[in-house]
């Protein structure tokens, strides 16, 4: 089983930002595979979708925290999916990449990100996937001036993109696991 855990706000006046893209992939994704609807789960702080692609079980995590406190719904969930970290998907934006591009990678620092500072206080260790979608613009502006902001028209596409791209990550995850993936996210 793998759990993948999109970090952004709950909330109306949070939907369309640029912090709240890793939640927009997995609402992409349950849609996409036809996963049941997300319920709320109170234990958890968190939406959740559990389900199979092909036979591959997979649960997908939306915390209701902010994103700085996002750990705090990550330990319970390992602990309801009998899972090890290394079975834990993170899909969250990054400020230091260009909008639309995407990476996969294993056990590395937070990069200055909260809410995956807060999943690795949590877990105690940096040893879990992330899955970093680039929200940053062509002409650099700071992370904390940026993330709060909606996709321009003219970013939208980008957007989707990578929002498509990163579904498709997700089925290869399941279907073969992540270092496999690697190989067409990174590009």
């Amino acid at each position: 089983m793998r759990v993948f855990v999109g970090l952004g706000n709950r909330g109306d006046e949070f939907d369309g930002t640029r912090h709240n893209i890793g939640r927009e992939v997995l609402i992409a994704a349950q849609k996409r595979f036809g996963l049941p609807p997300f319920v709320p789960d109170p234990k958890l702080q968190a939406l959740v979708s559990e389900g199979r692609i092909g036979k591959a079980g997979m649960a997908l995590v939306l915390p209701e925290i902010f994103v700085n406190r996002s750990g705090s719904a990550i330990l319970p969930a390992l602990r309801r999916f009998k899972v090890k970290t290394k079975d834990v998907i993170i899909v969250h934006d990054d400020v230091d990449m260009l909008l639309g591009s995407t990476k996969l990678s294993f056990g590395r620092n937070s990069g200055g990100h909260k809410g995956v500072e807060s999943v690795m206080r949590a877990l105690k260790t940096k040893d879990f996937w992330r899955m970093r979608i680039g929200v940053q613009k062509k002409r650099r502006v700071a992370g904390e001036d940026l993330v709060l902001q909606k996709f321009r028209l003219d970013e939208i596409n980008l957007a989707r993109k990578a929002i498509r791209k990163s579904c498709m990550a997700i089925e290869a995850i399941c279907h073969n696991g992540p270092e496999y993936a690697m190989n067409g996210y990174n590009r």
